[in-house]
């Protein structure tokens, strides 16, 4: 859709720009919906308890589905973050921004990151749904 990638960032004049995520994003293609993915591995063992191995873990398993569809990071448009404490996350949002940025690149994603009581997963402390759309 545009010069810089297959989607383009919508950001409202006038608007501060936000920090780690994208206000809105516009694509066009086929659209790729992964699941909620936890910080275990393919076969559904938890890679331990410390938060930011979990965030790289789920962000490792989303783009392995993306994978299947034949796309990668830069097709994401939208995630949703799913965190059982809040604090844990802000307090290591450093670590988790290096992960992302390792696995995933590039923020031009609209991103929602909710606390919830649990998760299904006793153990997971994320979870992590995304949306993709591969231009065609």
């Amino acid at each position: 859709m545009s010069a810089d990638g297959p989607h383009r960032v919508l950001q409202p004049p006038g608007w501060a720009a936000p920090r780690g995520y994208a206000n809105g994003v516009a694509a066009r293609g086929l659209q790729v919906h992964v699941a909620g993915q936890i910080g275990w591995d393919e076969q559904q063992r938890m890679v331990g308890d410390d938060l930011v191995a979990q965030v790289r873990q789920a962000l490792a398993n989303v783009r392995a589905v993306l994978a299947q569809a034949g796309a990668e990071p830069c097709h994401l448009v939208r995630m949703t973050w799913y965190l059982t404490d809040k604090r844990e996350y802000l307090a290591r949002a450093r670590e988790i921004g290096a992960a992302y940025r390792e696995l995933i690149g590039h923020y031009g994603v609209a991103m929602s990151a909710v606390q919830v009581v649990a998760l299904i997963e006793d153990r997971a402390k994320v979870e992590i749904e995304a949306t993709a759309v591969v231009p065609g």
